[in-house]
């Protein structure tokens, strides 16, 4: 199949033995299965990719123009969607099912997930920032510091200070597959991925070769 992505859900981390009895740390990732809720077209739309959906949802819960769309393409509601760029000719048909086992074992995927809020922070958390003298009347522990030059009277674009951290879209690259479960949808990558446990993930084949 040319589609090589699923959608699933972080499980959580564990470890697995290979046959030298090495410990080897895995996350485990229950993937799909993703049915194809649309198909693009060159010649439709101008380039090749398909539309999937992942954790289906009573008709209920979607709104007008999304229940016509699942309509239209027979698959039931689906909790998120995303277009995946395909290359070649062999797309898949509407209503086709992508699931675990387009990946195998010892293949290089990419995980996108979103990285864990840690709400307002300094820059001492945020960024690595020193502290300041901890001594008795410093007066200036963890604080920011100077802002940058006085000429122009402003504060440059891009300056590091206190905001809100994580909860950003995070890659992870080239992670190996350690272990394919088709039978419980379990896909088993080694290290960690990006997230809290029960969080939506993209895995794809990885775009970098290892080096």
């Amino acid at each position: 199949m040319a589609v090589k992505a699923i959608l699933g859900r972080k499980i959580g981390m564990s470890q697995i033995f290979t046959e030298e009895g090495i410990a080897v740390p895995v996350t485990v990732i229950e993937a799909g299965p993703c049915p194809v809720v649309q198909v693009k077209t060159p010649e439709r739309d101008g380039y090749s990719a398909v539309q999937i959906g992942y954790g289906e949802l009573p008709e209920g819960k979607v709104n007008r123009p999304l229940r016509g769309h699942f309509r239209r393409s027979g698959v039931a509601p689906q909790r998120y969607l995303r277009e995946v760029r395909v290359e070649g000719d062999n797309l898949p048909a509407v209503g086709e099912e992508i699931r675990v086992d387009v990946f195998s074992e010892g293949e290089t995927v990419d995980v996108i997930g979103t990285s864990k809020g840690k709400g307002f922070a300094g820059v001492v958390k945020r960024y690595g920032f020193n502290r300041g003298p901890m001594s008795h009347g410093s007066m200036y522990h963890r604080r920011v510091g100077s802002l940058g030059a006085t000429d122009p009277q402003r504060v440059f674009k891009g300056r590091r200070m206190p905001g809100r951290m994580g909860h950003e879209r995070v890659t992870i690259l080239n992670l190996r597959v350690m272990k394919v479960d088709p039978e419980r949808n379990l896909l088993l990558v080694r290290g960690s991925v990006p997230g809290p446990n029960g969080s939506l993930v993209y895995v794809r084949k990885s775009v970098r070769a290892r080096k």
